[in-house]
């Protein structure tokens, strides 16, 4: 199959070539493979390969069967693969048995043949760990895909595969697909189960993916979104499949938007105006749209999520240094990951308790917008893609850096509640502009119906890079 018919299709469409005998899977799976072969070497994009467990393979008959796909190497473990979570101290972490997403990924046709680069333990919204290596953007090589599933949006918008999965646990599927235009969903928290691991950063972390097609983000949860056993918490089934209500008109919505950022003094003036473009087309698409201020203490949010994260780290490190009978030393891991180990290490009991507190009288805060409006847009990141490089060139600037990229996705994981990026807009260099849109927790279908009507409106499946 030749890669420019492997790529007008979105997974859903090849999926049905499949289905129509037109192409075999085995057709897909050199496709992807051969698209890889050229491309990722200017991106490393795929950072394990698991090509010969696929074609050894036979896919399941799914919606998605025989369509090639990317496991980040975060959080989702397959057999017999190592997962490392981007980190030198993982190498040769083996995992038993597969994830519960993964086996639903398997039942739902797709065929792994690979996992993506991601910054060790996804600390970062950008992908340049010392384990895994730079990944590149494929808009600008000389830009970040963002992170922390770099890896995965790189391939997307790279043609390797039409979608892939990626996790979130500050902004980690938005802010890549901001950065390589593409559509990313953020669930609800207790929508796809971490099974058999436990939470991720006391609920914030969420799998699912990033795509090029809106209906292959909806179809994709439909396939994942099923609870496992003994889960901490769970949301009620949808009244119906997501991927129908990408088809479905979202009525008039009540959208909230503001051009500012939260938790950084102000956004880049492409985005800001992004965001009034967005307000304008939603709008003209009949929705009822007006300014707002967000609600709740951003910064004691900001302070909270931070030492719940490092406490989370810790406690990855401590119990890996507890299996094998040696502390963890500086130089197995990456510098800026040993300093937030060691502010981990630091926290008690009475202080993490004190953190989740914060964080859920925040969310109840953010709660009071909601009982107005039915969605809340803002830009997604508070400027385009940084350079590779960029957050890291003066280590005094690291925080105002960080939050000054990534100033308003954060207070949804910490809020449980679903958001996601649409690449409805493009910097004056051309590279892509995400606009972030919110909803109440458990609400997702309402985000697809509304999703569906952007992407009907503003079609993007056909802007990719020039790689």
């Amino acid at each position: 199959m030749r890669f420019e018919e492997y790529r007008k299709h979105d997974a859903i469409g090849l999926a049905d070539l499949v289905r129509r005998r037109e192409v075999s899977p085995g057709d897909l799976l050199e496709a992807a493979i051969a698209r890889r072969a050229e491309v990722d070497p200017q991106i490393n994009a795929v950072t394990s390969d698991l090509a010969e467990v696929a074609r050894g393979a036979t896919p399941a008959d799914g919606p998605f069967a025989g369509v090639p796909f990317l496991l980040k190497d975060l959080g989702a473990q397959l057999e017999g693969a190592v997962t490392s979570g981007g980190s030198k101290l993982f190498a040769d972490a083996v995992a038993p048995a597969d994830s519960a997403i993964t086996r639903l990924y398997k039942a739902a046709g797709l065929s792994i043949f690979g996992k993506t680069n991601t910054p060790e333990f996804g600390l970062w919204p950008v992908t340049e760990g010392a384990h895994l290596g730079v990944c590149r953007n494929p808009w600008d090589l000389g830009r970040t895909p963002g992170g922390s599933s770099g890896g995965a949006a790189a391939a997307v918008a790279a043609g390797i595969v039409p979608a892939a999965h990626a996790s979130d646990g500050g902004g980690s599927i938005r802010t890549p697909a901001a950065c390589c235009g593409l559509f990313g969903m953020k669930p609800s928290r207790g929508r796809v189960s971490f099974a058999p691991a436990g939470e991720g950063w006391a609920g914030a972390s969420i799998q699912h993916a990033v795509t090029r097609s809106v209906r292959d983000s909806a179809a994709l949860l439909d396939a994942v979104c099923l609870p496992q056993p003994g889960d901490p918490y769970f949301l009620p089934p949808p009244e119906r499949p997501f991927l129908e209500e990408v088809r479905r008109e979202p009525g008039r919505l009540r959208i909230g938007f503001t051009a500012a950022a939260l938790q950084s003094q102000a956004l880049d003036p492409e985005c800001a105006a992004a965001v009034l473009d967005a307000a304008r087309l939603c709008a003209e698409l009949g929705h009822e749209v007006e300014e707002v201020k967000v609600p709740g203490d951003l910064a004691a949010m900001q302070a909270a999520a931070g030492l719940v994260i490092a406490a989370s780290v810790a406690a990855t490190l401590d119990a890996e240094a507890d299996r094998r009978g040696r502390p963890i030393e500086r130089g197995e891991v990456e510098g800026l990951t040993i300093a937030t180990y060691r502010r981990g290490q630091g926290v008690s009991g009475g202080d993490y308790v004190r953190a989740l507190a914060t964080l859920h009288a925040f969310g109840r805060d953010m709660a009071t917008l909601f009982e107005t409006y039915d969605v809340l847009l803002l830009s997604t990141l508070g400027r385009p893609a940084v350079p590779i490089g960029w957050i890291f060139e003066e280590q005094g600037e690291i925080p105002e850096r960080l939050f000054s990229f990534m100033p308003n996705t954060q207070p949804f994981n910490n809020t449980g509640q679903p958001a996601m990026t649409v690449p409805l807009a493009w910097s004056a260099s051309g590279l892509p502009i995400g606009l972030q849109f919110v909803g109440r927790v458990g609400e997702e279908a309402g985000l697809f119906r509304l999703a569906g009507q952007l992407e009907r409106a503003r079609p993007w499946f056909d802007r990719v890079p020039p790689l």
